[in-house]
C-alpha cells in the first residue's frame, strides 16, 4: 500500500490564505468573517480558545443593602412582618381620641403645634392659634400658602405618616387607648401636607400610595418606619418590600425618635 505523504504546516497555510482569498472575492467582507470563523475547521487548526465577555444586559445585583446602625433601613429589619388584621370595631375618636388634644400640655392643640412647626411665617393669633403662613409641601414640592377660614383651611391638612386605620391593623388595636392617643398626636407621625394629596392617600401603606415629589419619599418612609418602631406596630410583606426599595436608595437616612416626651405613669 502507498503512503500518502503528509502535507506540511507550510502547505496548509497556503491553502488557508487561498481559501480566504476566494471568500474575499466572492463574498465580500460579510463572507470573508464567515470565512475567517470556519478556517480553524476546514484546514485542521486548533480554534483558538474563547474568552468569556460580560453581557452588557447583565441582571443587577439583588443582594441587601448594608443597614448602618441607626438607619431606618435598620430599624426596619427589627419590625415583624405579617398580614393586616380585621378592621373590626375601628373609630378614630373612640380609639384614638378626638383631634386635635394638647397632648404635650403645652397649651395649644397638636394641629396649631405642627402648623407652627411646618409653616414658614406662621402669623398666630395669641400665642397658639395660627391664621396664616407658607409651606413648602413636600408631598408635591409646591408652595401652597395657608390661611385660616372655612373654605381656605383644608387646603392644608395635618396628615398622619401612618394612617390611624392602619396603625389599628397592624397592631395597634393591641395598645391602650392611652398609647393609641400618642401615636395619634405625636409630631414623629404628623406633617403639614397638601390637603388633596392626603384626601388621596386616605389609609393608604406606602405599599398603595407614595408622596408624587420622589425627593421626599427616603424621608416619609423612614418615619413611617420610626413610628411603627415606637409604637410596637408591625408591616405587611407588601409593605414592608415598598419601604426597603426605597430606602435601598438612601441607605444612610436616619431613624427618628419620638417627638413626644415620655409618658408620666
Amino acid at each position: 500500500m502507498r503512503n500518502t505523504p503528509r502535507r506540511s504546516p507550510v502547505r496548509r497555510s497556503l491553502t488557508a490564505v487561498v481559501l480566504l482569498a476566494a471568500a474575499l472575492l466572492t463574498t465580500g467582507c460579510t463572507g470573508a468573517a464567515t470565512a475567517l470563523r470556519d478556517l480553524p475547521a476546514a484546514t485542521g487548526a486548533a480554534a483558538p480558545s474563547a474568552t468569556a465577555v460580560p453581557s452588557a444586559t447583565a441582571t443587577p445585583s439583588t443582594a441587601a443593602v448594608p443597614a448602618s446602625a441607626g438607619t431606618a433601613l435598620a430599624l426596619l429589619a427589627t419590625l415583624p412582618v405579617k398580614g393586616r388584621a380585621p378592621a373590626t370595631g375601628y373609630q378614630r375618636t373612640e380609639d384614638f381620641g378626638a383631634a386635635w388634644l394638647d397632648v404635650d400640655r403645652n397649651g395649644c392643640d397638636t394641629r396649631d403645634d405642627i402648623l407652627s412647626r411646618d409653616l414658614e411665617g406662621a402669623a398666630r393669633q395669641g400665642r397658639c392659634r395660627v391664621l396664616s403662613g407658607t409651606l413648602a409641601d413636600p408631598y408635591t414640592g409646591r408652595t401652597i400658602h395657608f390661611v385660616r377660614g372655612e373654605k381656605t383651611s383644608a387646603l392644608v391638612q395635618v396628615d398622619h405618616l401612618v394612617p390611624l386605620q392602619n396603625a389599628w391593623v397592624t397592631g395597634a388595636q393591641r395598645l391602650g387607648r392611652e398609647q393609641r392617643i400618642r401615636l395619634a398626636n405625636d409630631p414623629l407621625n404628623l406633617l403639614a401636607v397638601d390637603g388633596a394629596s392626603n384626601q388621596r392617600k386616605s389609609a393608604g401603606d406606602a405599599a398603595t400610595w407614595l408622596p408624587a415629589n420622589k425627593a421626599f419619599r427616603c424621608e416619609y418612609v423612614a418615619r413611617q418606619v420610626s413610628v411603627k418602631a415606637v409604637y410596637g406596630l408591625w408591616v405587611t410583606p407588601p409593605e414592608h418590600d415598598a419601604i426597603a426599595r426605597i430606602l435601598s436608595a438612601c441607605p444612610a437616612q436616619p431613624a427618628e425618635p419620638s417627638g413626644l416626651p415620655p409618658a408620666v405613669g
